[in-house]
């Protein structure tokens, strides 16, 4: 239905139930409101609230705020994804570096007082002899879960006690929902969310579509669908690749940032937001992208009442919503 009608609708059941109220009909008046403006069930997706302190950022004047060393080091320069999480005062970046002296991406970590100004836990990386790239991590009771890409983009899983010392779990188990394996070849970019007890694994597949797999022990996960939660397109600014970056929930909803290409060669990259009530149907924001320019693979992070959000690809760039602190 049309927002303008829906309005009218409402402004005139409003009046109706107040020159006849009774419970029944003001019953009626709370079915319209949440049924006909989509604010629960399948129908929310049509109308979904995007709150301003998750859409409009204003950049930090110094971007960027960490970067590759530009030297002979193993990390010459960063790119893809990388992680940032506040505990107590601290702020704690895990980031992907690489050199042309191997093709072999590292994995790096450091630490701020800030969340803008950087200090290398140590000039080698943390995980020598891997490939680590591309990585979100989740604390669950005293243990920290990485989830990363390793060499070929296939995601791999692992475990920490003090997010500097990792071990390795192996390859992520991926299955249909019938429990067979999912068609050989790459699956990356995964971000995971625990809600209710169950582990919710958003990977894509050489970015060609954003799927969802579920699994309540980390050893075997099962597609929820075998199609992609979120599709490329149909507007031009995701129509050539999607993959998510983060999924957050807010306000009693989620919400997922996630890097687009408008382009078929995959020359430039934006952020962009989408929102679900069930981690399976998914409203894009009809104002995407919220950056361009090459400004992907983002995060966000609270900070007073509203949020940073966090760039990553290349080097990190810093974003302000309203009623942040700085």
């Amino acid at each position: 239905m049309n927002y303008k009608i829906q309005k009218v609708i409402c402004i005139v059941l409003v009046n109706w139930c107040t020159l006849n109220f009774n419970m029944r009909n003001l019953f009626l008046l709370i079915r319209f409101i949440f049924y006909g403006f989509g604010l629960t069930g399948p129908a929310l997706y049509a109308q979904a609230v995007f709150p301003t302190e998750l859409v409009n950022f204003r950049a930090y004047p110094e971007n960027p705020i960490f970067t590759g060393t530009n030297l002979g080091t193993w990390d010459k320069q960063i790119r893809e994804r990388g992680f940032i999480m506040k505990e107590g005062k601290m702020y704690h970046l895990w980031f992907t570096g690489y050199s042309p002296a191997s093709t072999t991406k590292f994995l790096g970590y450091a630490t701020s007082k800030d969340g803008i100004h950087w200090e290398r836990f140590s000039k080698e990386t943390i995980h020598p002899g891997q490939w680590v790239e591309d990585m979100c991590v989740v604390k669950s009771g005293k243990t920290y879960y990485m989830f990363a890409e390793g060499e070929g983009d296939i995601a791999h899983m692992l475990v920490s006690n003090d997010r500097i010392h990792w071990e390795e779990k192996g390859n992520l188990d991926i299955r249909k929902v019938d429990g067979s394996p999912i068609r050989r070849g790459a699956y990356g970019t995964p971000t995971v969310i625990r809600a209710n007890g169950v582990w919710n694994l958003f990977y894509e597949r050489d970015d060609l579509g954003i799927w969802l797999a579920t699994s309540k022990d980390l050893k075997t996960w099962t597609n929820v669908q075998d199609e992609p939660v979120i599709k490329m397109g149909p507007d031009a600014y995701d129509l050539f690749a999607v993959a998510m970056n983060q999924v957050i929930r807010y306000k009693g909803l989620y919400y997922g940032y996630y890097h687009a290409s408008a382009f078929k060669d995959w020359h430039e990259w934006s952020t962009n937001i989408a929102v679900s009530s069930d981690l399976i149907h998914w409203k894009k924001y009809e104002n995407n992208p919220i950056l361009g320019n090459n400004q992907s693979s983002g995060i966000v992070l609270k900070d007073g009442k509203g949020f940073r959000l966090y760039t990553m690809h290349k080097k990190v760039n810093l974003y302000f919503s309203e009623g942040t602190s700085k």
